[in-house]
């Protein structure tokens, strides 16, 4: 399985965000529009990503829920039918949630900085630093740390989970 380390925190502007990924990204950004659903398994998480085009992906993972630096293995499969797929996985395994986004795509190295727009749940910024089978889980870390750092991201910003915990918390307090 591929694996990163990713960190996600809650942000308040994008924009002045998105200027600061800017001048340390060697590309981007990338407007991406995604329609995650997500899947009940209990071997960790499962979703299919819509693009909206035609094509999408199908994404497992596993990781942590805690604030920070974290571990996260995953599989991607793509597939040109995610309308049929999320049919068949739906009636299969029953579904966990469903959330939309607009999300700006910057690298910085090996680096994948997420400035996300979730529908229903607000402004996020997300970093996935992608390893390699050799790399250092704690390098790793300690590269997030300092993209934070440089985006000026503090660590009360941060959060645990995914997006779709929170909208799924929001909707059963509402």
């Amino acid at each position: 399985m591929a694996r990163n380390i990713e960190i996600k925190a809650s942000v308040d502007d994008l924009h002045t965000l998105a200027e600061r990924a800017a001048r340390i990204a060697s590309q981007g950004p990338q407007h991406i529009r995604q329609d995650d659903t997500f899947f009940k398994c209990d071997a960790g998480r499962l979703k299919l990503r819509d693009f909206g085009d035609g094509t999408g992906q199908l994404i497992f993972y596993q990781r942590q829920d805690k604030q920070g630096p974290k571990e996260s293995f995953y599989v991607l499969s793509e597939t040109a039918a995610p309308d049929s797929l999320r049919e068949a996985l739906s009636l299969a395994y029953g579904q966990a949630g469903r959330l939309r986004k607009q999300r700006l795509l910057y690298l910085a190295g090996r680096t994948r900085i997420h400035l996300d727009k979730v529908e229903g749940l607000g402004n996020f910024m997300e970093l996935e630093v992608v390893l390699q089978d050799v790399d250092d889980i704690d390098a790793g870390a300690r590269e997030a740390d300092a993209l934070m750092q440089h985006l000026g991201i503090r660590q009360s910003q941060l959060i645990e989970g995914a997006y779709i915990d929170l909208l799924n918390q929001r909707q059963l307090s509402t």
